[in-house]
């Protein structure tokens, strides 16, 4: 069994960038799909000059969203948590909470639920992830990188050994 759990641990990345491919026909109503918000985010990310870990937490930030929207950026950050920082981990699972901020008083949503964590060591890195990556990232006439470009680094993060304490680090 350890022989084959070897063997699907390091087919990690590719079952990412299947789920990344899935984000194509998710969610509706939107003027592009979450596949196509998922690479707008991260090719802001990777043009502003974010390192690899963030651009591809940009990349994923979403992919919780068709097995569990209300909790999508817990679930993304645990799929992100053992290969990345701390606070790239931070970012992405508070996401959810930061994006209300940019939603509409008639979706019934506290637009300022982030205010909780106003003070928190990571909170001006995830107020500039929603602002600058995620909230911008629902343009149909913006012109992001293909999955394909994104690929290496996916494959360079999720090869990673899980928590390797030289890599995700302390929050203390």
């Amino acid at each position: 069994l350890n022989k084959l759990e070897n063997a699907f641990g390091t087919a990690l990345p590719d079952r990412i960038l299947d789920a990344l491919r899935k984000l194509e026909h998710s969610l509706a109503g939107y003027q592009i799909s979450r596949l196509e918000h998922s690479l707008q985010s991260a090719t802001r990310a990777e043009l502003d000059d974010a390192d690899i870990e963030m651009v591809v937490g940009a990349l994923i930030h979403d992919l919780g969203d068709a097995l569990a929207p209300s909790i999508h950026s817990q679930l993304a950050a645990a799929i992100i948590r053992p290969y990345v920082g701390i606070e790239v981990a931070w970012i992405i699972e508070h996401h959810g909470v930061f994006q209300m901020y940019y939603y509409r008083d008639p979706m019934g949503v506290d637009k300022n639920a982030r205010e909780i964590y106003r003070g928190h060591k990571w909170f001006d890195s995830c107020e500039k992830f929603c602002e600058r990556w995620d909230q911008m990232s629902f343009d149909p006439d913006y012109t992001s990188y293909p999955l394909a470009h994104f690929e290496p680094m996916v494959r360079e993060i999720f090869s990673r050994p899980p928590f390797d304490p030289r890599i995700v680090g302390d929050e203390s």
